[in-house]
């Protein structure tokens, strides 16, 4: 019983669809479309260093040189630099592994399809993450997966292939590399949060698990690196800054807020799609920093109604009811693996 006052109210009990989520689920997904602001600079940033001919190997691994220090910083002053050595040094090898796979398959193959489309288009084709996110499930937890919360990615899926479909009229070799180089970016890293949210079972801060990642794919980045220098050369200087905004913007900003949604959606396979999905706000927040930037690439009524149809999508999946049926959703300390 509730007190207020001499007024005494009954607690009731949530309804069943809403059992099994946190009573924040919406603060999960509003976080999520944060997120999906702050990482829109990434898309039109890369076009710009491409058109300017900056090397995408170098736009790839600068931003994850820069991301060590600022996260490094960032985990010491949270207190959690001694909780993610231990589990580096207990388990370095699933660090390296999906370190590599959640930010070095995800972030080299997009800054390489960067030259080849407008960065609104290649921010579309990535918004595949969404459903290929839910059909890893059986990947990277006990669950099947969730089927019937799919189909608000209907739409977004609709909207994706309008977009592409006015942008890449004819397809040459090159355009479609950089598609299929995109379609490896956005299933690497739903795979790579995923199996890092089940390494740490939520021992550490979502910063702390970013840097974690980022410290096991350094040995990737140098890789890229080196061949950076002997195909391109140094960088010059304002591509080392453009990167550095990538990496503070996208890198550290973006990355922890979309890590802290989906760390509150953890072990909810249905509430996961949802977050997920709130990244298709990405080609609006692209499209307007590209206008504002006055990038090349020309939006027609196609592509205009691709987005709406991502928006319609995004819509549907936010303000769906989050309910699941009986052992869809176990909880958080039951996920790790």
């Amino acid at each position: 019983m509730r007190e207020w006052g001499r007024l005494r109210l009954p607690r009731y009990p949530s309804p069943p669809e809403c059992r099994g989520f946190p009573r924040n689920w919406m603060k999960a997904i509003a976080t999520g479309v944060i997120a999906a602001l702050f990482f829109a600079s990434t898309f039109v940033l890369n076009q710009t260093m491409a058109i300017h001919g900056g090397s995408w190997l170098w736009s790839s691994s600068l931003r994850y040189f820069f991301t060590v220090p600022i996260l490094l910083g960032w985990v010491v002053w949270q207190g959690q630099s001694r909780k993610l050595w231990h589990l580096l040094r207990q388990s370095p090898g699933p660090w390296l592994l999906w370190g590599t796979v959640g930010f070095g398959l995800f972030y080299a193959p997009l800054t390489f399809a960067a030259a080849y489309g407008p960065s609104w288009a290649v921010a579309s084709t990535f918004q595949l993450t969404i459903i290929i996110g839910s059909l890893l499930v059986p990947f990277t937890t006990h669950h099947k997966i969730p089927w019937r919360h799919l189909w608000p990615s209907v739409p977004i899926i609709a909207g994706v292939g309008l977009v592409q479909w006015r942008n890449h009229v004819d397809l040459n070799q090159a355009l479609l590399i950089s598609i299929f180089a995109v379609i490896i970016s956005a299933t690497a890293y739903p795979l790579g949060n995923r199996k890092m949210m089940a390494l740490t079972g939520g021992e550490i801060s979502a910063p702390a698990r970013i840097l974690g990642m980022t410290l096991g794919s350094l040995p990737f980045w140098a890789v890229l690196a080196v061949i950076g220098q002997h195909t391109a050369g140094m960088p010059p200087l304002w591509q080392w800054r453009e990167t550095f905004l990538v990496a503070l913007s996208s890198g550290v900003i973006a990355t922890a807020l979309f890590f802290k949604a989906t760390d509150q959606a953890h072990g909810r396979p249905a509430m996961l799609a949802k977050v997920e999905a709130t990244q298709s706000m990405e080609i609006v927040f692209t499209l307007v920093l590209a206008l504002l930037f006055r990038l090349p690439g020309r939006v027609s009524w196609a592509s205009e109604a691709g987005m709406g149809l991502v928006m319609a999508g995004m819509v549907w999946h936010a303000l769906g009811a989050p309910g699941g049926k009986k052992g869809e959703q176990l909880p958080v300390s039951e996920m790790a693996e």
